[in-house]
């Protein structure tokens, strides 16, 4: 059979699903990245809050890094996970960001199919990390609440140590039929994605075959490692929450809800865009494709920009080294 030419960048700018070319290509060798469709002209206005917001979670999460590596009164299992949570973050952020900002600011759209299905699979195993960890932290807040003389004994580094790489392991595991289904599939019609980043859904849209094992399988990963990180997280918080009420004085429960106010809003701050950018994509067929690409485009910031200052603004001993890294 002949093969039909890839189309370049120069190709897309009056491109069109209907339009598109079905002659199959089983192995692309390279994608094309349209950014946000039908927002061309607003990118390089896009790009201003996208451009903001990575360099703070860049600064932000180096800061936090700093400190703790820094400051020995900060080598305890809360931070340790703070630390993960950081790098985890910057992982996530920079393999997708850069090359949003290529687009937006050089209309650099291509990108090989190597490097989208890598891109593919550190977005979603460091987005599964990232849920991991604030279980990791939900567990250490339940042992330093319900059984404060034997958090030392319990979490000891080589626990930490442990349940680390139970969370890497997990991510990597689940993680890896995305991009193994991508590879797997035939792909027709065009090697455009109509999307800022090789996301899964987007990919496999341009197969020309069933893809309902990888629709079925976005959803029982959702809901099997999120779902199963959100009943774990309740489980903890029902017993914190018990713990706390049996207090005897009102300032005791306020004081001691309050050291779980910062992992509270950093879990919102992911569950609530991840739920939300998930399901919109998969059951929005009525919500125009520039809103559904534009917000999982932002969930890939949210979280990452808004945990450093969660925890820089809330968290009192980060709080404090923070103050005194830039005021003596």
């Amino acid at each position: 059979m002949q093969k039909t030419p890839f189309l370049r960048a120069g190709h897309f700018l009056h491109y069109s699903m209907s339009d598109s070319n079905t002659t199959n290509f089983t192995n692309p060798s390279t994608f094309i990245l349209l950014g946000i469709p039908g927002l061309e002209a607003a990118h390089i206005w896009i790009s201003i809050p996208f451009c903001t917001m990575y360099a703070i979670t860049v600064l932000g999460n180096f800061t936090i890094l700093f400190i703790v590596k820094r400051e020995p009164s900060l080598h305890e299992p809360m931070y340790y996970f703070l630390c993960m949570l950081a790098v985890t973050d910057l992982v996530m952020s920079t393999s997708t960001v850069p090359k949003m900002l290529s687009i937006f600011w050089f209309n650099s759209r291509e990108i090989s199919f190597s490097a989208c299905l890598t891109q593919m699979f550190f977005v979603y195993s460091f987005s599964a990390m990232e849920s991991g960890i604030l279980v990791a932290m939900a567990f250490d807040r339940y042992v330093a609440i319900c059984h404060p003389l034997r958090h030392s004994a319990i979490l000891t580094n080589s626990v930490v140590a442990k349940i680390s790489l139970a969370v890497v392991l997990r991510s990597c595991i689940f993680t890896l039929p995305y991009p193994f289904l991508a590879r797997q599939w035939p792909y027709c019609r065009t090697n455009i994605i109509p999307h800022s980043y090789c996301r899964h859904i987007a990919v496999v849209n341009l197969v020309c075959a069933d893809i309902s094992i990888s629709s079925y399988y976005g959803l029982f990963n959702l809901f099997s490692v999120n779902g199963m990180d959100v009943f774990f997280i309740s489980v903890s918080y029902t017993l914190i929450l018990r713990a706390i009420f049996r207090l005897p004085t009102k300032d005791a429960q306020l004081k001691t809800f309050g050291t779980c106010t910062s992992h509270l809003c950093a879990i919102l701050a992911l569950y609530i865009p991840d739920f939300f950018s998930s399901l919109t994509q998969r059951f929005g067929h009525n919500v125009p494709r520039h809103f559904l690409v534009l917000i999982a485009s932002v969930y890939l910031l949210v979280p990452p920009v808004l945990h450093p200052i969660i925890y820089g603004v809330r968290t009192k001993q980060i709080r404090d080294r923070l103050l005194q890294l830039f005021f003596s």
